[in-house]
């Protein structure tokens, strides 16, 4: 299944050349998810997705420590987002929890997602909220 992923590290890295750290990373900004919807209704293999619709939203926060995801993880399934993994990232520097939900978004409310998810990223301590990725739902 094709994905489009967009975390927020790959949206900023443009003109960066080293890694930020967590404090020093930008917000996914309104702008750049309306270029993303924009690209979704463009891009070849992306055409047939239902972009006004519902698609599968995968999010994903991070920290060094897995223990410190393992309660947003219980806090967002009991928000009805479904938890796909904690895992360690390649390079072994951190850990993932990405989480998924079908929703219907338009850039105003994933930017207001994303604002949500920020917040509870600072709430438990994380290193990050790192982004969103989407998908088409599997039927």
């Amino acid at each position: 299944m094709k994905r489009l992923l967009l975390l927020v590290a790959a949206l900023l890295s443009m003109g960066s050349t080293s890694p930020a750290s967590a404090a020093e990373r930008s917000e996914i900004s309104l702008n750049q998810l309306r270029e993303m919807f924009a690209d979704m209704r463009t891009r070849p293999g992306y055409a047939k997705w239902n972009v006004d619709g519902e698609l599968l939203w995968g999010y994903f926060f991070t920290d060094p420590e897995p223990k410190k995801l393992r309660p947003v993880a219980e806090q967002l399934s009991q928000r009805g987002y479904q938890v796909v993994s904690i895992h360690q990232a390649e390079d072994k520097s951190t850990f993932f929890l990405h989480v998924e939900r079908i929703e219907h978004h338009t850039p105003e409310s994933l930017h207001q997602r994303n604002q949500e998810f920020y917040k509870l990223a600072r709430q438990f301590g994380l290193q990050s909220y790192d982004g969103m990725d989407v998908g088409p739902v599997a039927r």
